[in-house]
């Protein structure tokens, strides 16, 4: 029995570093989708074949692993969060994020997807019932006040502004889709295991996925570089980032884990000053260090008070 808060303790280390690798991996979807669509100005491959595209690569590798592991069919009550996750992470984000970065630039994107963190925190609250003391609430609201600051203050700095637009309202709507996605993909990880979980979800989206990506596949001369970046998050933003993803937050809780999210912004920064040339300006870091205190603040009050 003493050794019980030790072992959770573990259990939510473990899951807190598998969540940090899913959002790294994570953080590289932005400045890479934005090399595959393009933009107005030089389109590369269409926002549609993107989202079909990188379901149907993972869908393809889903298939080979769910075979080769000789894993069972879901059951009758975990293809409703299944549905759902497909919904959510396949279609309904990737598509929505895929037509916003048409239109802005990845720095601009980062400003609304990190209100993801709070988002899916809600989302768990509601579809898990979980809770968590008021405290919680108001580091989770100061992180991501935080990270919107910073990213407006970057905006004006390189002289982009920021204008409530259509591709906000897209944004707006991945952030909704993506964070449902993950907390009913984490409500049947523990039965299914994480795996399974994005493998199973991939691959009932084939139906969908492969007849709209040759439907939707270019006319036109593509450049070699969103050709590589539509296989990076069909193999790593759309399959295996979800391992780990799906892993930490059944481990660690959806409402603990969600706040590492909160340093996606920074991390998909710094990768867009490889790939898309983007400036990087000392005031990330000071944010950042900012961001870390609160998601670890914001983490000791997810834990519900004890009684002595």
């Amino acid at each position: 029995m003493k050794n019980q808060p030790q072992d959770l303790f573990q259990r939510e280390q473990l899951g807190l570093w598998l969540g940090l690798l899913g959002v790294v991996i994570f953080a590289l979807t932005l400045p890479m989708t934005r090399l595959a669509t393009g933009t107005l100005e030089a389109p590369q491959l269409s926002p549609w074949f993107v989202t079909f595209g990188r379901a149907a690569i993972a869908g393809l590798l889903s298939a080979a692993y769910l075979i080769a592991v000789r894993a069972p069919w879901p059951q009758a009550t975990q293809r409703g969060p299944l549905a759902l996750s497909l919904l959510g992470n396949v279609l309904g984000y990737p598509l929505l994020l895929g037509w916003a970065l048409r239109h802005v630039t990845a720095s601009h994107a980062a400003v609304v997807t990190a209100l993801l963190p709070l988002a899916t925190a809600a989302a768990a609250a509601w579809l898990m019932h979980q809770r968590a003391r008021l405290g919680f609430w108001l580091f989770a609201g100061l992180g991501s006040a935080l990270v919107v600051t910073y990213s407006l203050l970057r905006a004006a700095q390189l002289g982009h502004g920021f204008g409530f637009s259509w591709a906000d309202t897209l944004l707006l709507g991945a952030v909704v889709a993506a964070s449902l996605g993950y907390v009913a993909g984490a409500q049947v990880t523990a039965s299914l295991g994480a795996e399974k979980v994005i493998s199973w979800v991939c691959v009932l989206a084939l139906p969908i996925t492969l007849p709209g990506a040759w439907l939707t596949w270019p006319e036109h001369a593509i450049a070699s570089s969103a050709w590589w970046a539509l296989g990076y998050v069909g193999v790593f933003s759309m399959w295996a980032g979800f391992f780990a993803w799906f892993r930490g937050l059944s481990l660690g809780g959806p409402l603990r884990v969600s706040q590492i999210q909160l340093l996606q912004p920074f991390i998909a920064i710094l990768a867009a000053v490889p790939l898309l040339g983007e400036s990087l300006d000392a005031m990330a870091l000071g944010f950042a260090l900012l961001v870390v205190l609160t998601v670890f603040m914001g983490r000791r009050m997810a834990r519900p008070s004890t009684s002595s």
